[in-house]
């Protein structure tokens, strides 16, 4: 793939608290293998997350979550942060049926939805997964749910009479996901002294940088199956994350989609720009990428999936390094060697 992208006409797109009921007071055709359960990075018993206790439980019912919206519906890790930290204010993670008097109207289940309002019938309802995915349908129906303040993303879902209460769990819904995807489901490599990792650990190099047959290719292309985790390389900040993708005609295409060679540009692509100057880029994930711009990440931290939009052939990450911000070509440098003088000497 030539990592070279489109002009920007084409450019689309603590307090210690108890989780309990107390604390509410206070282009290839290959097949895309389903991305791991979060279920089998579920912890055993009880867990402090953040100062929060959480049961094996509320644990289990934060994976099917996380799982109804990454997995079965693949969306960004983003709707999942919602979408648990939305279960967190409204049950605790619990999957509560009806409390008698103390329910709240005909409220029941993880997100606390009504048969009345037309959320679906009561034991419809009391199914995380089919909850979830309720969930999921309205908050994607949205604009810009993707970047919005969490809080007002869930309250447009909820409907709340308390509509800033969502905020308080943002920190520990990411942890919670975190812990449940990027931080067990495929594991980064080692990290050097220096502070940086694989993007890809164990994935071959299967297009050098600039060579005689590609002296425009930028960067390097690493071959790994469709929905394997991408990781950032260093510590840094997002400095871009979009699709860049259109027809030879000008025409913008989808990065929901696999590109083909006759496709041009980077795809769903991430700019990283890390402590000493330089900038990473990531191009061709599957789906819209884990990170937003201004997002602090750390080394081995999930930011997507390897896929093959735009300008593509294939599931692979093409892997560009830049000795400045912004990127350009001409301050792009080879990335082996420069991933070797920081400590990584195999992919």
């Amino acid at each position: 793939m030539n990592g070279r992208l489109l002009g920007l006409g084409a450019l689309c797109a603590p307090v210690v608290l108890v989780l309990g009921i107390a604390m509410a007071a206070a282009g290839s055709g290959a097949i895309t293998p389903a991305p791991t359960s979060s279920a089998a990075c579920i912890p055993t018993g009880t867990t402090v997350v953040e100062g929060v206790e959480l049961s094996t439980e509320q644990w289990t019912n934060a994976a099917t979550i996380i799982d109804v919206g990454i997995r079965d519906k693949n969306l960004a890790v983003r709707a999942a942060v919602i979408a648990v930290a939305t279960a967190m204010q409204e049950s605790t993670l619990h999957n509560y049926g009806h409390l008698g008097e103390n329910n709240d109207h005909d409220s029941l289940g993880l997100f606390q939805q009504r048969p009345s309002a037309g959320w679906g019938t009561p034991e419809q309802i009391l199914d995380p997964t089919y909850a979830a995915g309720k969930f999921y349908d309205k908050l994607v129906t949205i604009p810009g749910w993707e970047s919005m303040p969490l809080t007002l993303a869930a309250q447009t879902v909820q409907v709340s009479a308390y509509p800033d209460a969502y905020a308080k769990w943002e920190p520990l819904a990411t942890s919670v996901v975190t812990a449940l995807t990027a931080g067990c489901a495929g594991s980064s490599g080692p990290i050097s002294a220096a502070g940086w990792t694989s993007p890809v650990p164990g994935s071959p190099v299967c297009s050098g940088y600039r060579t005689p047959e590609r002296p425009t290719h930028d960067g390097i292309d690493l071959c790994s199956p469709k929905g394997t985790p991408i990781r950032a390389a260093a510590a840094g900040v997002v400095v871009t994350m979009m699709c860049n993708a259109s027809t030879p005609d000008g025409v913008p295409y989808s990065c929901d989609i696999d590109g083909s060679p006759s496709i041009l540009g980077c795809g769903w692509y991430v700019e990283i720009l890390h402590t000493d100057a330089s900038v990473t880029r990531y191009c061709h994930m599957s789906r819209q990428p884990d990170v937003q711009v201004g997002q602090t990440v750390t080394p081995g931290q999930q930011i997507g999936l390897i896929g093959s939009s735009g300008n593509s052939s294939g599931p692979h990450l093409h892997l560009e390094c830049h000795l400045a911000f912004p990127a350009y070509s001409s301050n792009a440098t080879e990335p082996s060697g420069y991933f070797a003088s920081r400590g990584i000497t195999a992919w």
